[in-house]
């Protein structure tokens, strides 16, 4: 069946695949734009996740003030000059210094929280929920609940994304990685409001 030209080069823009790609998927989806797309974002996921084992040396430091208040400085590396210099690329590192500013993580993701911080979770959950009287053998399942929610609450990449809360830092992270054919890590990031005194 022949395709819309202009149906082809959007579906091309939201996925970041070739042309001959996004007119197969639309030829096989009947002209289905929304299934097409869907169709697209699994196969690309798959190759995103693929993609996260790669090295990554180039990128950018990227930074965010909101009203000489809040400022931020994030590194996200990516693996060539090539993409670091991409539009897309460098809006998604504005965006990501633009959550860190709102939402005020402290860690980048669950494996930097010290081990102290999560012993000090682990307790004072484990002796509020024996002070609630809760069954013995529910304890470890609702520290290891709390735990889990105190990452997706301080940790960057778990964070619910301040532009679109259906998805988080990581899905966004994710999405690039397939529209840009390369892998992306946020590397570091700081975070200075006016007033604050970090411990």
């Amino acid at each position: 069946m022949a395709v819309d030209i202009e149906l082809i080069k959007r579906l091309k823009d939201l996925t970041g695949v070739g042309l001959t790609d996004a007119k197969r998927a639309l030829e096989e989806s009947k002209g289905d734009f929304d299934k097409a797309l869907s169709e697209m974002r699994k196969k690309g996921l798959t190759k995103a996740e693929k993609r996260s084992e790669r090295e990554t040396r180039s990128g950018l430091v990227g930074n965010y003030n909101h009203d000489g208040r809040i400022g931020v400085i994030v590194e996200v590396n990516c693996e060539t000059d090539f993409v670091a210099k991409n539009e897309i690329f460098v809006n998604l590192v504005k965006d990501i210094a633009m959550h860190i500013a709102a939402a005020n993580p402290d860690y980048v993701e669950e494996n930097q929280i010290p081990e102290d911080v999560l012993n000090k979770i682990r307790k004072e959950y484990a002796d509020k929920a024996k002070l609630e009287k809760k069954p013995d053998n529910m304890i470890e399942k609702i520290v290891d609940g709390q735990i889990k929610k105190f990452g997706e609450e301080h940790c960057l990449i778990s964070q619910p994304y301040i532009k679109n809360p259906d998805i988080t830092v990581k899905d966004l992270i994710t999405d690039h990685i397939s529209r840009l054919g390369e892998n992306i890590v946020v590397r570091r990031f700081s975070r200075i409001a006016l007033g604050e005194i970090n411990n």
